[in-house]
């Protein structure tokens, strides 16, 4: 009895390491474009996984990080190469343009009215609707102090976090599926 006892605590400590190593039911994403089209696709991903019962976790780097800047405050107390930043990169989902076919912010306005018309919702209506559904949204601290962006000029979100790669890395790991957009 004493032998199966000890055969039978053995399967268990191998079965607990084996569902240590299993991954959520989460999707983690890094954002580091900051193109309306893979904008978009980003938050399609991420409201659809949540659809699907996935837990989903973006990670805003770099281009990604001016999407989520609030057009409406502004920061003082910036030096120049951070007011320089501010001024060149987008300021909120209104200035953010096409990867392709841009054309000086015509084929922008273009796809923009054909989402309008086909019933597409905005970037901005996406971000609100991937809040609403509890998808977390970090911003990479190291790119937003690059840049010289503030937490101050950020949006309004619920689960905005700010964090280093490290966290992300974490979240990645413990992720069925890792995306780069």
């Amino acid at each position: 009895m004493e032998a199966l006892e000890k055969q039978l605590a053995e399967m268990k400590t191998q079965l607990d390491g084996i569902n240590k190593k299993i991954p959520s039911n989460k999707i983690s994403m890094i954002v580091f474009s900051g193109d309306l089209d893979r904008a978009l696709a980003s938050f399609v991903i991420a409201t659809g996984s949540v659809a699907m019962g996935l837990d989903v976790v973006m990670f805003f780097t770099f281009w990604g990080t001016p999407i989520l800047r609030d057009k409406n405050k502004s920061v003082g107390g910036k030096d120049l190469m951070s007011s320089m930043f501010g001024v060149m990169l987008p300021k909120g989902v209104d200035q953010v343009k096409l990867s392709k076919m841009n054309m000086g912010g015509m084929g922008t306005s273009m796809m923009k009215s054909l989402m309008k018309k086909k019933n597409v919702a905005s970037l901005d209506q996406m971000i609100q609707m991937a809040g609403e559904l509890g998808v977390k949204i970090y911003v990479c601290e190291m790119s937003m102090d690059l840049m010289g962006f503030k937490r101050e000029e950020m949006i309004q979100y619920p689960d905005l976090t700010y964090c280093g790669v490290a966290k992300f890395l974490e979240e990645a790991m413990d992720s069925r599926i890792q995306l780069f957009i």
